[in-house]
């Protein structure tokens, strides 16, 4: 094993390379946002990274999909390689090289080490004779039993495999059992995680055979050098992609700079071919192993593997039209560790959206900076002394910071989001406790009051740097509102403190990050409507529920309920459902977000009366901060009707 990437402080991570005869649904998408998040993590950690992705162009299903469709493979492959690179380029991809196996280097690479193995006798010519399965380009092994109708079914795509017997090139699996069983003895990191090692090792355990690597019968694929009635089996040809891109017999340079791969990152499905026969083909040809082969788990569909045999795949393009990348990417990392299978639901999908990125993060960025904006002028130029509580906030942040390079580092993507989220709600405990809008109020409690929100700003700058690699579109707008120049171009990890966003900063309007969604309002579906927020912008209701929480007379006491009056309502611009309102309550005037605009203009409400909560926690609702809710009764068409008082009332009478 080398460790010459560690020596030149380089970086290389590949996913593997996608079929060409479907088109990339969320289960692609997943491998590629993993490596993705943990390439920009390395960039931010100094290191020079090479990421690469593509498309796997050759082989008889390949074949057999272009002439179902009436076209030729390269024009098969080439729609769907456009779509492929389209979705990366949404999904805010950066890789640094796209292979195709029907490149001219590529082919020529692989012929060169095809002939390698045949001089060395790695390689030899016979009769193969046995069970072939298309779908997975595998051959299946002997100890599978005939089903009733004479034939061989896959265990791994459950499809009928064909017999076949043609003149064949051998490659001496066999011979590298031994060496392999000490690969994964000695360096147990190669295949991660742990079970899966026990898989590869189980099955390596129980002798190897040597492997046929060419057809006869498959025109599509690289022609055997000096034999070109054979073509080079699919597997052979597709897995030396990762030396192949990365410069092998063409570009000596950047090999020698990046091979050995750091993480190689692949589906359970096809962990097989990259735990045993990549090694082997690379311990014949003399070249270094890869550190890590990450073998991740499956995106299940109502318990079931996304496939589109099945029917059953996400298109990412559907999420993306409504949420854009981020969400998508926060959700596939955050939701399972690499390695589990996780099952896909909207409702799922649309908590994360709702609950960590409007409720948590986002809502901490548009308060805490729209109270500079509105109490400094957006610059806190004279904060008052540091408060143990305050220097909490910054010490806890240097530990989160330790832990979360750890994570990345072990590819543990969703316990680096856990850590951060759970620090982006201590900041948002840490406002809530010491409430600077009321703060705000008194003048002594200026200094106080900018001590509170810098630090609240300087967390989020570092938590927003943390996240970055995770969510890189939502985090670059952060950095605009916060004034925040460099970006991970100009900062590296070791760099990044919390010391950095210090008095006089000058931050910018700060707009919503992640709007609410509702899942009737995604899926059209009337069903779904008790999923929607209600109508006073309020706790989520879910219609005809008949289920009570029992709470103490001084629970209730908590809520403080006053008269307010409506002194300007207005319609918010892309809204349907609700209304900006201007409301006094006695002591002040607030601004509030209602869904009452199905049932009221904004006319008919300018100087009503009705009965507010003044002390619920403030909520951002498309980008308007809302500092107060209203009582409302829903009827059975989900409208909001607001109980008004019939008699001239006081505003900022208690409501008991």
């Amino acid at each position: 094993m080398s460790t010459s990437s560690e020596a030149k402080r380089t970086f290389f991570v590949t996913t593997p390379i996608y079929y060409v005869n479907d088109v990339p649904h969320i289960g692609h998408a997943y491998t590629t946002v993993i490596a993705d998040a943990l390439a920009r993590f390395q960039k931010l950690a100094g290191k020079d990274v090479f990421f690469l992705t593509g498309t796997d162009e050759h082989g008889q299903k390949i074949e057999k999909a272009a002439a179902e469709k009436g076209t030729t493979p390269k024009a098969l492959a080439d729609s769907v390689v456009g779509r492929a690179q389209g979705l990366w380029k949404a999904l805010d991809i950066e890789y640094d090289f796209f292979v195709r196996t029907t490149m001219d280097f590529h082919e020529k690479g692989v012929q060169k080490l095809f002939q390698l193995l045949l001089d060395r006798g790695d390689i030899y010519k016979g009769t193969y004779k046995g069970w072939y399965c298309v779908s997975d380009e595998n051959f299946l092994a002997d100890d599978i039993p005939v089903d009733a109708d004479g034939r061989k079914t896959c265990p791994d795509c459950g499809k009928k495999a064909s017999a076949v017997s043609e003149e064949t090139y051998f490659f001496r699996l066999s011979a590298y059992q031994d060496r392999l069983l000490k690969l994964y003895e000695e360096h147990p990191e190669f295949v991660r995680p742990q079970s899966r090692l026990n898989e590869v090792a189980s099955f390596v355990r129980g002798g190897l055979k040597d492997l046929s690597i060419t057809r006869t019968t498959v025109k599509w694929g690289i022609p055997v050098p000096g034999d070109p009635k054979h073509t080079i089996y699919v597997w052979f040809d597709a897995l030396h992609n990762y030396v192949t891109a990365s410069g092998y017999g063409w570009d000596e340079a950047r090999f020698e700079k990046f091979w050995p791969a750091d993480v190689q990152l692949v589906g359970k499905d096809i962990l097989r071919f990259h735990a045993v026969y990549w090694p082997a083909f690379l311990m014949a040809a003399g070249l270094p192993l890869p550190r890590t082969i990450f073998s991740h788990g499956w995106w299940l569909k109502d318990d079931t593997k996304m496939s589109k045999s099945r029917g059953n795949v996400l298109d990412p393009h559907v999420l993306l039209k409504t949420f854009g990348p981020d969400p998508i990417r926060y959700f596939l990392l955050r939701e399972i560790p690499i390695g589990l299978d996780g099952n896909f639901s909207h409702e799922g999908f649309l908590h994360r959206v709702n609950s960590d990125l409007a409720n948590d993060f986002g809502n901490l960025v548009q308060r805490t900076l729209t109270m500079i904006g509105n109490y400094f002028g957006g610059a806190i130029e004279a904060p008052g002394e540091e408060t143990a509580e305050d220097a909490a906030i910054r010490t806890e942040f240097d530990g989160l910071k330790g832990r979360v390079f750890d994570h990345f580092q072990a590819c543990a993507l969703n316990k680096a989001l856990e850590e951060i989220w759970s620090y982006i709600s201590r900041v948002n405990k840490y406002l809530a406790d010491h409430q600077p809008w009321i703060m705000a109020k008194d003048p002594a409690l200026r200094p106080r009051l900018g001590r509170v929100l810098l630090q609240a700003a300087a967390a989020i700058r570092g938590a927003s740097y943390l996240a970055y690699p995770v969510m890189p579109r939502s985090v670059d707008k952060v950095w605009g509102f916060l004034g925040e120049a460099a970006g991970p171009a100009g900062v590296r990890w070791e760099a990044i403190d919390f010391g950095s966003f210090g008095p006089g900063r000058k931050v910018g309007t700060p707009q919503a990050l992640f709007p609410r969604v509702a899942l009737k309002d995604f899926l059209g579906d009337e069903s779904a409507a008790g999923q929607d927020s209600g109508p006073a912008a309020g706790p989520e209701t879910t219609k005809g529920a008949t289920n009570m929480d029992i709470i103490t007379y001084e629970e209730f006491k908590k809520l403080d309920l006053r008269v307010a009056r409506i002194l300007e309502a207005e319609r918010v611009p892309g809204a349907t459902r609700i209304l900006k309102l201007k409301i006094d309550i006695g002591t002040e005037q607030r601004q509030m977000v209602a869904g009452v605009a199905e049932t009221y203009t904004p006319e008919e409400l300018v100087g009503k009366s009705l009965i507010v909560i003044c002390n619920l926690k403030p909520a951002v609702i498309r980008g308007i901060e809302s500092q107060a809710m209203l009582l409302a009764a829903i009827t059975p068409d989900n409208k909001a009707l607001i109980p008004f008082f019939d008699r001239d009332i006081a505003a900022g009478a208690m409501v008991k």
